[in-house]
């Protein structure tokens, strides 16, 4: 009976802690991330803060959960090529998901872009 209430007790220790851990990528350098954004030439697309442009779609800020992002990087459809991990590996790819993330979002107060 003791061993049954110690498990129990246990449980109620364990479980909490497990399901209080987030479920977004971890913390990464977003300086580097900046960098990488930059140097793999997402910009010519997707404009300097991810915002964007005329060949792609605006991915920051609040880029999409990590999980979806990096599955899209890997395997997107439409006109982006894909940056495979031998390419683009996964601790940079967090790096640049981390600098979209750390991007301010527009003003309240901001006009809207037509």
């Amino acid at each position: 009976m003791l061993r049954v209430l110690l498990a129990f007790l246990l449980l109620l220790l364990v479980v909490p802690a497990a399901h209080a851990q987030p479920a977004s990528a971890p913390p990464a350098d977003a300086a580097a991330g900046q960098r990488l954004f930059n140097d793999m030439g997402c910009w010519q697309c997707h404009g300097y803060q991810g915002q964007g442009g005329e060949s792609g779609p605006r991915i920051g800020p609040q880029p999409l959960p990590w999980p979806v992002f990096d599955n899209y990087v890997r395997a997107p459809s439409g006109t982006m090529p894909p940056y495979r991990a031998s390419v683009l590996g996964e601790a940079d790819l967090r790096k640049i998901h981390a600098y979209l993330t750390s991007l301010p979002g527009p003003s309240p107060n901001a006009p809207r872009p037509r």
